[in-house]
């Protein structure tokens, strides 16, 4: 499956762009010597394109050509409606001991649980760091992808052996695939480079995890 590659590799911040540029500079002709900053500023180099000098330009207005990664409603839908995904994850993982009939399908579980509650406090602290929770759309966590039904999770707290280990398996399977929708659609839509790195480690997690499961 195909990953975005992340901004921040591409976008590399323009204090350590200014000393690569202000050492190129200095090595090379006075003609390639960056452009005077204004007078009474500090200044930060930045690098022209090809064929053109570096230039010095005041903070204020380097902090302006940096590629703006607030936040946007994709970004704190998919975050929220993620945390209420991966809480059900674990709701399923906790039914596995005691139930589960294959001791591989308990290790399963037990990775899912330990990967995905972590992955739950990464997403509040990002909330929580950019205002908190949004309001979304009472439709919103009814149409997220993946999500089992009360009853087929009420099916899954009543089986026990192989045939919890089956329906365990399937569901997970479709939760799994469903959160994997979720990351590749805010690639799309959304705007913030955290999320993006979530949204990526969620891609590359869980495909993983959808490949070992149809294995067993």
């Amino acid at each position: 499956m195909l990953i975005r590659p992340r901004r921040a590799a591409l976008a590399a911040p323009l204090a350590a762009l200014a000393v690569l540029a202000l050492g190129a500079c200095e090595s090379g002709s006075d003609s390639a010597a960056p452009e005077p900053a204004p007078s009474g500023a500090a200044a930060v180099v930045v690098p022209g394109r090809p064929g053109e000098p570096a230039r010095r330009v005041s903070p204020e207005e380097a902090a302006s050509l940096l590629p703006d990664e607030r936040p946007n409603g994709a970004d704190f839908r998919y975050v929220q409606m993620m945390v209420v995904h991966h809480r059900q994850a674990l709701t399923m993982t906790a039914l596995a001991p005691g139930r589960a009939g294959s001791p591989r399908v308990g290790k399963v579980a037990e990775r899912i649980a330990a990967a995905q509650q972590p992955e739950i406090g990464a997403m509040e602290g990002w909330l929580e760091n950019n205002g908190g929770p949004r309001e979304q759309g009472a439709h919103d966590h009814h149409a997220m992808p993946g999500m089992a039904t009360e009853a087929q999770l009420a099916e899954l707290r009543a089986a026990k052996g192989a045939a919890f280990d089956e329906l365990f398996l399937r569901l997970m399977v479709t939760h799994h695939e469903g959160a994997v929708a979720m990351a590749a659609e805010v690639l799309g839509q959304g705007n913030n480079i955290q999320v993006e790195e979530m949204a990526n480690d969620v891609i590359a997690q869980q495909t993983a995890e959808i490949n070992r499961m149809r294995s067993l």
